[in-house]
């Protein structure tokens, strides 16, 4: 009796879960609204608990005033100040790896080499130096692998993705080999300083460059020649370019604009991006090439996507101040930006992912 009550008893429950639906659409006539407003909900539930702020890196003493990547670890990022101290971070363990002063005066610009062994840092004492990216051993001095003096002051610098050269900006864009003191070459085109230069990652002897005479200069290093100039109706700060699209490049004006541009039309910009409210100081893309994040002296970071003129996302915290420099870590997952109340704070790219309980408990037994 018992075993026949059980299968009975089984058969009642699988008849009183399997419940047969009827999909004919006359009988749901509401069925698309309902299930809007259910998508609806679940989106404002998602704005409403994210939580994108993850953490803030401390310890610099004067405003951050550029970034760099490292190009081999997702954990290890260096940032420049504007008092010459430049740190190393481990994003892990979310504390400072090592400190160095690199410069009297500001840290106008910082690269990684390409193979991530050493990295170079510009300044206001006129000078490139080329550092290893391992701290010296017990009982070493802290010294540069190489010392290079310029005449005047260097205002940025970016590396070559494959060969040992980088550029530098100022007066005008110069070409280094990394055994040579003096340039292989120097680019112009005007009298007024350059701001800022970077290397195509993908045509990569392709550099743009931004002049404070409110030029776009884009360069053909094989050349040694200008090839084309935008001018635009306010001073670009910096360009960044599309990592997936090697003819598009994103560039951060004065305006409270950012205007992407096909360098093989530059006549008008492919999209404007609006929103800030005040000058746009720098950009970097995603490593996918789909979105964008923007820094701005309107003490706030905003996240475009590449083909929309309004952005998705803005963040800032009550204590930030005018954002300087903002880079998008290479596995698409975050967001550092560095500003002048001396704090970088490290961004979740979606602000309503999950990342799940993370500790120092947790991080100890995951070594």
């Amino acid at each position: 009796m018992t075993v026949i009550f059980s299968v009975v008893l089984y058969v009642h429950m699988i008849i009183w879960f399997i419940v047969p639906r009827n999909y004919d659409p006359a009988l749901h006539p509401f069925e698309v609204p309902r299930e809007y407003t259910r998508a609806l909900n679940a989106t404002k539930l998602d704005r409403v608990f994210a939580k994108p702020f993850v953490a803030s890196l401390d310890g610099h003493r004067d405003g951050v005033n550029c970034m760099a990547k490292h190009p081999n670890s997702l954990s290890t990022v260096l940032s420049g100040a504007c008092d010459g101290e430049v740190r190393i971070w481990n994003l892990m363990k979310r504390e400072c790896t090592r400190t160095l002063l690199a410069h009297e005066g500001f840290v106008r610009g910082m690269c990684t080499r390409f193979c991530g062994t050493s990295f170079f840092t510009v300044g206001d004492d006129k000078t490139v130096k080329h550092w290893k990216m391992e701290a010296p051993a017990y009982g070493e001095a802290e010294e540069p692998l190489n010392t290079i003096l310029g005449k005047t002051v260097y205002t940025g610098i970016d590396h070559h993705w494959k060969d040992p050269v980088f550029a530098t900006c100022g007066h005008q864009v110069d070409i280094w080999d990394e055994q040579r003191t003096s340039p292989l070459c120097s680019l112009t085109w005007g009298v007024d300083s350059i701001s800022s230069v970077k290397f195509n990652p993908i045509e990569m002897y392709l550099l743009g460059s931004c002049a404070s005479d409110r030029n776009i200069v884009l360069y053909d290093m094989r050349q040694s020649t200008a090839l084309k100039k935008v001018i635009l109706d306010m001073r670009t700060n910096t360009l960044c370019w599309n990592p997936m699209e090697a003819f598009i490049f994103t560039a951060a004006n004065e305006d409270f604009n950012l205007y992407t541009f096909d360098m093989r039309y530059l006549d008008k910009p492919v999209v404007v991006h609006m929103d800030h409210v005040s000058a746009v100081l720098d950009v970097d893309y995603s490593p996918t090439g789909k979105e964008f994040v923007s820094a701005s002296f309107d003490k706030s970071i905003r996240i475009f996507p590449v083909d929309k003129g309004h952005s998705r996302e803005v963040y800032h915290t009550k204590r930030m101040q005018h954002v300087i420099t903002v880079k998008w870590t290479s596995d698409n997952k975050y967001i550092l930006c560095g500003s002048d109340e001396m704090n970088i704070r490290l961004w979740k790219a979606n602000a309503s992912e999950k990342l799940g309980v993370v500790s120092k408990f947790k991080l100890y037994f995951k070594k």
